[in-house]
């Protein structure tokens, strides 16, 4: 009878520890799920934008729209207007109070490390970043290196003399937990078109 007791005691914990492995594998699953999903919504009314020359919200409830086209490493990326976690949720974000791309300055754009912006451990210097804006312009960008800073000492000047972009997301690239420091990559103007 103890040991029928102990053995129903075994079954039960090891079932509760799969259902919270299942659940916490299912959470990992869907944020990446979701920013895949988002991106198709997003890559839409990023071209009803282009098309309609006014921004147009990715699905009704949206707080944010698409602003620009961020290609590098092979791959594409529809960025939204804010960098707040809910924006972050779906894509890359254009930080408040940095220029667009293209404009003087530093252009400045954020994104989660596990979903868009895990392709910035492929980026090198010399290698090319364009963006299209939500005006149809397309500038070229090309990377001038990376650097690994604190949080709040990235050191970028969005009113620094030149036309010039910069990527961030967490770091390090494979971390599970949030931390202190930011990978940054920086590129400054090619060309238009």
């Amino acid at each position: 009878m103890q040991a029928r007791v102990v053995h129903r005691g075994r079954a039960a914990l090891a079932a509760l520890l799969l259902a919270c492995g299942l659940g916490l594998a299912g959470e990992a699953a869907w944020v990446p799920a979701k920013a895949a999903l988002a991106q198709v919504l997003l890559e839409r009314a990023f071209a009803r934008s282009l098309v309609e020359g006014r921004p147009v919200r990715p699905w009704p409830s949206a707080d944010t729209e698409p602003v620009a086209r961020l290609t590098l490493a092979g791959r594409s990326f529809i960025a939204l207007r804010g960098s707040n976690g809910q924006a972050l949720a779906f894509g890359p974000g254009h930080v408040p109070g940095t220029p667009e791309a293209g404009e003087p300055g530093t252009a400045v754009y954020a994104a989660h490390r596990d979903t868009q912006f895990a392709v910035l451990g492929d980026v090198k210097p010399g290698d090319a970043v364009s963006v299209t804006r939500r005006d149809g312009r397309t500038l070229r960008f090309r990377v001038t290196g990376r650097r690994v800073v604190p949080w709040d000492a990235s050191g970028i000047d969005p009113d620094a003399p030149g036309w010039h972009l910069a990527l961030s997301t967490c770091w390090p690239l494979d971390g599970l937990a949030p931390g202190p420091l930011r990978l940054v990559v920086e590129a400054d103007l090619v060309k238009e078109g």
